[in-house]
This record gives structure tokens, sequence and C-alpha cells, in this order.
């Protein structure tokens, strides 16, 4: 049953925390940031928030890293108010790489196809 309740809050925390993104956080650095996935541990005391942005400059990742750091306060003050469990989760954001890598696997791809014709 505990692994039934891991995964919902997990589910209740990406959709929060894209909520308050959208509409609480007034940093031009995390706009544009997608939530692509968040792992809470089996004590529900900390939660990683991943995240991937569209560019693939050091600088912009760099940026908006510092502007999740800055906001990570605000958020879960708000998550505090909106989910109904005893202890917020402390919580940490990772950037996801995982889109940029499959990017590069399909450019790379593309351009074997290219050769071949």
């Amino acid at each position: 049953m505990a692994h039934y309740r891991v995964g919902r809050l997990e589910q209740e925390i990406q959709r929060e925390v894209n909520d308050i993104l959208l509409k609480r956080v007034r940093d031009p650095r995390v706009q544009g940031v997608t939530l692509t996935g968040v792992e809470v541990t089996g004590d529900l005391q900390q939660a990683t928030i991943y995240y991937s942005i569209l560019s693939d400059d050091k600088a912009d990742e760099e940026k908006t890293a510092q502007g999740l750091t800055k906001a990570t306060g605000l958020i879960r003050g708000e998550l505090g108010s909106r989910l109904s469990i005893y202890k917020t989760p402390e919580i940490k954001f990772e950037l996801d790489t995982s889109v940029q890598y499959g990017d590069k696997i399909d450019r790379l791809i593309n351009k074997l196809k290219r050769e071949d014709q």
C-alpha cells in the first residue's frame, strides 16, 4: 500500500509544481521549464523533481537551475498548503538530460539515412 501512496504523491507533486511554476513563479529564468518526473523517497521526506529545457546551451541550463533553486522555498510553501500530507517533502531539482540525449540520437540516425541515399 505504501508504494501506491508514493506513486500517487509523485503525480500530485508534479501536477502542483507545474501549476505553481506557471501561475506563481515570476522569475524569467524558469520560463519554458518542462517537468518530466518526480521521485519521492519511501519515507516521503525528500522529492527529486526532474525537468528539461529546450536549449542545449550550458549558460541557459545554469540560469534555469539558479532560478529553480531560488524558487524552491516558494514552491515548497505552496506545496505545503495544497497537499494534504503530514510533512511537506524537501524538494530538489535535477536536469533531465534524456530528452536532449534522444534528440542527439535522432539527429545521428537522420544523418546516417542521408549518407546512405
